[in-house]
């Protein structure tokens, strides 16, 4: 199954973006999970003048950028709390049902539109504070990444 994350804003070069990397080149490494890589896929964040309007275009776009076929979860300050083994849990069901795709969505200033949030077949957060979405990307890599340890038995989780 392919693993996507779908974000509002672009990362510039720096520390954020090394660390996301680091990441995502990790997830690579472990395709005999069933489970291929993290494409990573940036919207422009969104001028507008309100902030509904905003979240609005914002949401249209990622929805419109995620591949036909794919199933979408999302990260929300709205979402559930969740534990690390029940996250990698949600990924492996995905994949064992034959999902052809998996995409991670993350909102931007605004959060995630209303549209995207009923798209989503889960929907999970990091917490109730308020995230740089930069900071979220980075959560986001580092929790798919340790799903794959979880489900692989490797000791980078330790429970």
């Amino acid at each position: 199954m392919k693993l996507g994350l779908i974000c509002v804003g672009r990362l510039k070069a720096g520390p954020e973006r090394e660390l996301y990397a680091r990441f995502a080149e990790r997830i690579a490494a472990f395709r005999r999970l069933g489970l291929e890589g993290l494409e990573l896929k940036e919207i422009d964040e969104n001028k507008s003048a309100s902030a509904a309007e905003r979240a609005a275009r914002e949401g249209a776009e990622l929805l419109a950028a995620l591949p036909t076929e794919s199933r979408l979860a999302a990260f929300d300050e709205r979402g559930k709390a969740t534990t690390s083994p029940a996250f990698a849990q949600f990924i492996a069901d995905e994949r064992d049902q034959g999902r052809k795709a998996l995409w991670f969505a993350i909102g931007g200033a605004e959060g995630l539109d209303e549209s995207v949030r009923a798209r989503a077949t889960a929907i999970f957060s990091f917490g109730a504070m308020t995230l740089p979405h930069q900071l979220a990307r980075i959560l986001a890599a580092e929790q798919i990444y340790r799903a794959m340890t979880i489900l692989s038995g490797h000791p980078y989780h330790r429970a």
